[in-house]
Parts: C-alpha cells; sequence; structure tokens
C-alpha cells in the first residue's frame, strides 16, 4: 500500500494525522543526571518505566529513550515543556516487545482537546543516542 492509499484510508475512516512530535536525548547527559540527581527518576518516570529501566545492564539508555518519548508527545500536541507532568505521558511494552503510550491526567485532557484519539510511537537508541518519534492522530 502506498503512503497515498493509507491517506486515503485513513481520511475516509475520519482519521488524520493531528501531529508528529521527535524528540533524541544524549544517553550519557541521561547517564550523569540520574547518577548526580536520583530523585529525578521518580520525578520523571512512573514505577513501571523505572522497573522495566532498572532491569537493563545500562538503565540510562532505557530512562532516556522514554524520556525522548514524553518530549515527543509534547511536540506533537504543539506544547512545550510544562504543560503536563511527565508521569501523565507512560512508555509501556506488549508482551512482544512493541512499545505503546499511556496518556492519562492533563496530557489526556489536553489531547482531548486537539481531538487526539490514538498515538503511535517509534523508540531506538544506541549506546550514544535515543530518540523518539510519534505520531498523534485523531
Amino acid at each position: 500500500m502506498s503512503v497515498g492509499d493509507w491517506a486515503g484510508r485513513c481520511y475516509n475512516k475520519g482519521m488524520g494525522i493531528v501531529g508528529i512530535g521527535i524528540d533524541a536525548v544524549d544517553v550519557a547527559r541521561m547517564r550523569e543526571t540520574i547518577g548526580r540527581t536520583p530523585s529525578f527518576r521518580t520525578r520523571c518516570f512512573t514505577d513501571d518505566e523505572r522497573d522495566y529501566a532498572e532491569r537493563a545492564h545500562d538503565p540510562a539508555e532505557r530512562y532516556a529513550v522514554r524520556f525522548a518519548a514524553k518530549e515527543a508527545v509534547m511536540k506533537a500536541m504543539g506544547l512545550g515543556l510544562g504543560a503536563f507532568g511527565f508521569h501523565d505521558v507512560a512508555v509501556a511494552r506488549a508482551a512482544d516487545g512493541v512499545p505503546s503510550l499511556l496518556i492519562s491526567g492533563d496530557a489526556a485532557r489536553l489531547a482531548g482537546e486537539r481531538g487526539i484519539t490514538r498515538w503511535h510511537v517509534s523508540l531506538t537508541h544506541t549506546e550514544l543516542i535515543a530518540a523518539a518519534y510519534v505520531i498523534a492522530e485523531g
């Protein structure tokens, strides 16, 4: 299916892209931040996100990519840092490893005001950089 066919099918079903967001985080900087300020973990990440990250050999990679996802959601909604709390967006993983977004609180309210009904997220990271790409659909 071509991109045009896909876009046409989405349009015909009343769906469309409301916004896109991308963000990248330097893994070394995240490593420094969580080492220097341990409370950053609880301020920015849910219990489930912390449990998942801490099981890794290098938790900084998992924290960095989740932080990037949170910021990419803000960008997809056309909002800046501080529009909602970091706990209002969480990255979850299905049993097969596919990531998804859990949106709650002020983030859910703001998404509803913008007509956003569905989220798509893609995550990637290396030892050096973590990136997230988010599509808001409505």
